[in-house]
């Protein structure tokens, strides 16, 4: 019959796709236009076919260039985005295919954010409206709320204090964008600030680092792990800053160095008598429960001190051969090393110069000298 004519494979498509269902119709979809994995790097041209936007998915400006190519993928991970058309009708073709796959290398490997959140990129490259175009899909290991949660600093420099800030609010989990990244520490740096700051750390939490992506920003992953829970450590915390608090007051506001110093001593060592152990939960265990060693009493009297205005170091060494922690005071002009346990065995307040500190080792370079005429306060002292 001249009237009928040979269907083309489009209209076969078509013909087929009236008779399967959706659900049919998306699963066989997939088979034929299956995408690429980031891990072995392959990828699938289907010519022609054309690029249908999902609901949801959005479509990208036209791209040109390599570098636009590549800062639509790192815009598509730091966004979250699953699924996402670039339109390239005017990108160089020989190359689109090459460049994709440098460009999905750079998202997934080189691209902190991508590095740390993406589980799979995969794309096709096809046609839209007539024009040439890329759909990428992006599934995640991480969700967009961990994504959004991402805190972006400056520099290392004010690593640190985010750490800290981690911290005192008892987050499991941490995760920082750090532009200039440098290799750090992270037990030393977490050891350090627990030791710095026993008002608001009850706990030195054990801490894993995860760093992603290369060059100069890096995305760090740290995870926490405590002893106690959370709901735990905030009331502790509630019930030191009570006791700091109770310090402060018993300061004298009008008084020298020395009779501050010796009025943080009296509070402390009439709060118990005192059992000398080592806890995982130094100040709260030392200012609850009378129980604790001499780091417990340094790092405690150091930040009470702060406190008040007062300059005072902790000095780690060894006492007769045993690991041991002191302080080195400021008063009147002068330092002076004081071992709040020592005193607590004379029963009063004294203040030592080198000279005095018999059978004390520490690293004499990294603290001031400590001379000048060392002066006690006695029971009978106001």
């Amino acid at each position: 019959n001249s009237h009928i004519r040979r269907l083309t494979d489009e209209e076969r498509v078509g013909e087929i796709a009236h008779m399967l269902s959706g659900a049919t119709l998306l699963l066989l979809l997939g088979l034929l236009f299956g995408g690429c994995s980031v891990f072995d790097g392959q990828y699938v041209r289907v010519t022609p076919h054309a690029v249908q936007s999902s609901q949801g998915q959005q479509e990208s400006a036209g791209i040109r260039t390599y570098a636009e190519l590549r800062a639509a993928l790192t815009e598509m991970t730091a966004a979250g985005r699953e699924s996402m058309v670039l339109l390239t009708q005017d990108y160089p073709e020989p190359l689109l295919e090459e460049n994709m796959e440098s460009a999905k290398l750079y998202a997934c490997t080189f691209d902190p954010i991508g590095a740390y959140a993406v589980e799979d990129l995969t794309y096709e490259i096809g046609t839209k409206g007539g024009q040439t175009a890329v759909a990428v899909t992006i599934s995640y290991r991480h969700s967009q709320s961990d994504i959004r949660g991402i805190v972006e600093l400056e520099s290392a420099d004010e690593l640190e204090a985010s750490v800290l800030q981690a911290m005192e609010q008892i987050e499991s989990r941490h995760v920082v964008l750090v532009h200039g990244y440098k290799d750090t520490d992270f037990g030393q740096m977490v050891q350090k600030l627990a030791q710095a700051n026993p008002k608001s750390i009850m706990e030195c939490p054990q801490v894993t680092a995860d760093a992603y992506g290369r060059g100069a920003t890096r995305l760090v992953e740290l995870t926490f792990s405590y002893e106690n829970s959370k709901d735990v450590l905030q009331q502790m915390q509630a019930q030191v800053r009570n006791v700091f608090d109770s310090a402060s007051l018993y300061v004298s506001g009008d008084g020298d160095d020395h009779q501050k110093l010796s009025q943080l001593y009296s509070f402390l060592m009439d709060r118990f008598n005192y059992t000398m152990d080592t806890s995982i939960t130094p100040s709260y265990s030392l200012l609850r429960h009378g129980v604790g060693d001499s780091r417990a009493f340094a790092m405690v009297f150091s930040a009470m001190c702060r406190d008040a205005g007062l300059e005072c170091l902790m000095v780690t060494g060894t006492k007769n051969a045993e690991p041991w922690t002191w302080n080195i005071v400021q008063d009147a002009g002068q330092y002076y090393h004081l071992d709040l346990t020592q005193c607590k065995e004379d029963g009063f307040f004294h203040e030592r110069t080198d000279d005095a500190m018999g059978g004390y080792v520490w690293d004499y370079s990294a603290f001031p000298a400590c001379g000048g005429a060392a002066r006690e306060t006695t029971a009978e002292e106001p």
